[in-house]
């Protein structure tokens, strides 16, 4: 699969359980700091984005945890973005281990809520989808 942005990584000790490999929920970090940087990549700032009323929210995530990293393991985030429906996103993101190996197929959903707890497609995130700029220009 081509990726939009990939990111690299390495595990660290204290990201391990007592049996030796990454425990799950530290995937959840590696995905969502790989969409931090994907953000940042396109010059918007989580936090600037939230000063600005742009407060974005995880709705769904689907993991599927494939085989598991251990302490030293070099390996990379993939990442892709898409619209699920009139306000909400979606991020599809996988793992792989340095050796092409697929740790992890994820999908996180998304929304934007504004200062008023009203939920809308920004179009900061609306410019990242070449697709959707076609379609909101008619």
């Amino acid at each position: 699969m081509d990726y939009a942005f990939r990111l690299d990584f390495k595990v660290r000790d204290y990201e391990c359980d007592l049996q030796g490999i990454v425990n799950n929920s530290v995937y959840q970090n590696y995905l969502e700091h790989t969409r931090h940087e994907y953000l940042l990549s396109h010059n918007l700032d989580f936090a600037q984005l939230a000063a600005k009323g742009i407060n974005l929210v995880v709705t769904r995530v689907e993991l599927d945890y494939r085989f598991p990293l251990r302490s030293g393991d070099h390996f990379w985030v993939g990442l892709n973005v898409s619209r699920a429906g009139k306000i909400r996103g979606e991020f599809v993101q996988d793992i792989y281990r340095s050796d092409g190996k697929l740790i992890l197929n994820g999908k996180v959903q998304w929304a934007a809520i504004n200062d008023r707890g009203r939920p809308f497609f920004p179009p900061e995130l609306a410019a990242l989808l070449p697709q959707l700029e076609a379609d909101t220009a008619n």
